[in-house]
């Protein structure tokens, strides 16, 4: 592969990395009035790096012509005030063809997916990736990693062999874990992104992460800016007194294996008037007698 100067992507993901919903209109198909404005309000608040096509962006829910659109209307908004990492999966050569759609779209960086497959042996995952970071050489690649059984050793194998790979999304609920892998892959080769949002943020900034993705950032972009602003300085105390305003939230997002992620989320913003509550199964929105608790958790956030 060419060299390419890839510190400016680096630099991006050292950062809050915000996953934006996909808004639906009442008729299912995506609301791109609502999802214009939604990105817009992000960008204003702040945030510089955005993933579309994410999982809270309900990824697996959308048909691969709406993951290029979402992909288009996403860069399109940003209009250069933010780098765009697009999520990209499924099998190799959608993954490919979504790749080679982001960068002909004008994307900086791809999100790779955690592989959906019963059987993942580790060079398979490093062979998933690596078909994708050869097709766009020029783009940055950030695997997505859910699995707690990928070795370290693995990913330094992979960024040995692609150069592009400049960060990892990293996703095991387990710091000490984070910690280990991140020094056996490679603490200096690779960006980290705490890739569990706000609620593992800190813990994970203390074994070397230096950004966070974030779906609360739908929310209230200065709550999530505020906590990076926090562990930026080292001022761990100010970063928990933003984990405690958001504890509930996210919690209610993750429990029962992140069955309400998007949901609550959704939910947040419906009660601001933003977009509607809509989710596609197999996610749910909140039955009706849960949805006041939403808006009280998040009443007094400023944007």
């Amino acid at each position: 592969m060419t060299s390419i100067d890839f510190s400016g992507l680096r630099s991006a993901l050292a950062d809050v990395v915000a996953i934006p919903v996909t808004p639906f209109a009442a008729d299912g198909s995506i609301d791109i009035t609502a999802h214009r404005r939604l990105l817009r309000r992000l960008l204003d608040g702040g945030v510089r790096t955005l993933t579309p096509n994410g999982n809270t962006g309900e990824f697996y829910a959308l048909t691969p012509d709406e993951r290029d659109a979402v992909t288009e209307l996403t860069i399109d908004e940003a209009a250069g005030r933010a780098t765009v990492v697009v999520g990209v999966g499924h099998d190799v050569p959608t993954a490919v063809a979504a790749a080679e759609h982001a960068r002909d779209a004008g994307a900086h960086m791809l999100m790779v997916h955690q592989p959906v497959h019963p059987y993942v042996s580790q060079d398979g995952w490093a062979d998933y990736h690596r078909a994708i970071a050869e097709a766009v050489p020029g783009l940055g690649i950030v695997p997505y990693v859910r699995n707690p059984l990928l070795s370290g050793e693995s990913l330094a194998a992979l960024g040995e062999a692609c150069p592009n790979v400049v960060g990892v999304k990293y996703a095991v609920p387990d710091a000490a874990c984070f910690a280990a892998f991140a020094r056996d892959a490679g603490l200096d080769r690779f960006v980290w992104v705490a890739g569990l949002a706000e609620l593992y943020a800190p813990a994970y900034f203390a074994g070397g992460a230096t950004g966070f993705t974030s779906g609360l950032v739908n929310v209230a972009p200065s709550v999530s800016l505020g906590m990076l602003d926090a562990l930026r300085a080292g001022d761990y105390p100010a970063a928990m007194k933003t984990w405690e305003q958001i504890r509930t939230f996210e919690e209610l997002r993750a429990a029962r294996q992140s069955a309400d992620n998007v949901t609550v989320v959704k939910e947040a913003l419906a009660s601001l008037g933003l977009c509607r509550r809509d989710v596609r199964a197999p996610s749910r929105v909140l039955p009706e007698d849960r949805r006041g608790g939403i808006a009280e958790l998040i009443a007094g956030w400023s944007a």
